[in-house]
């Protein structure tokens, strides 16, 4: 496994080294790009990550800057309890606005749920995307979460999404009976950052067979996300490791 791993005692704690290492990359993103496009992931890890940032807004981060994208979504209204959108409004954007009188909000471009259509509102967000990433076709931060069956983004096992080369997608989880919308593989890959954010102990089994088990992304789609010319980031807590790294990690 070619990647940079950071453990910490708890899920508190990998929230707090993911945000300094996210505040960091942000800025370096800008001093050597002008700017930082950055996608989203929903879950819990990330949500206290989010609420870490907006106390953060006040630093001396040009936020006119930075530019939010959404890594998946539900296909759910923007005011719905599970909407990844909602997530980052109420945990960030909304104390941001109220910390720095909305001067210190960055760019951000929620998939268009309201379409209702699946399928166009994908397309239409797709070409949002390559609207704002332009010529260069990259991500300089993708954040990430890992389910309990090894999903990432909305890439379940078995789904359609993890065979398409299109940036994002509608993709329809039978699980669920319904489509989840999400970037790919393809478009993630090609990031300059990729940094993957799991705490719990409900995830260990998850990680292990991520890290140690068959290659078979179709089955562990986690497997998928490996960047091409790009960093990977596991921010973990403890009780995410798999019994072998933690005995590695003892000695």
């Amino acid at each position: 496994m070619n990647s940079n791993v950071v453990v910490k005692p708890s899920a508190e704690e990998v929230a707090s080294a993911a945000c300094f290492w996210l505040i960091d990359s942000i800025r370096q993103s800008i001093e050597q790009r002008g700017r930082c496009v950055l996608a989203l992931s929903g879950g819990s890890t990330p949500k206290r990550l989010y609420e870490l940032i907006a106390c953060s807004c006040l630093t001396s981060l040009d936020w006119s800057k930075v530019h939010l994208l959404w890594g998946d979504e539900r296909n759910v209204p923007s005011d719905h309890l599970e909407s990844n959108f909602r997530m980052v409004r109420i945990g960030w954007l909304d104390p941001a606005t109220s910390i720095g009188s909305g001067e210190q909000v960055p760019n951000f471009y929620p998939v268009p749920i309201h379409v209702h259509d699946p399928q166009k509102a994908a397309y239409q967000y797709g070409q949002t995307i390559r609207s704002v990433l332009g010529d260069t076709c990259r991500i300089d931060i993708v954040l990430l979460g890992l389910g309990d069956d090894a999903h990432t983004a909305s890439l379940f096992p078995e789904t359609q999404a993890l065979d398409s080369t299109d940036g994002f997608v509608a993709n329809y989880v039978p699980k669920f009976e319904s489509f989840r919308l999400t970037m790919t593989a393809s478009l993630i890959n090609r990031a300059r950052n990729v940094a993957f954010l799991v705490c719990g102990e409900s995830k260990a089994p998850a990680l292990e067979v991520v890290w140690h088990g068959p290659k078979d992304p179709v089955l562990y789609p986690a497997q998928a996300i490996n960047p091409v010319e790009g960093q990977l980031w596991w921010f973990l807590d403890s009780a995410a490791l798999p019994p072998c790294d933690r005995v590695a990690l003892d000695h």
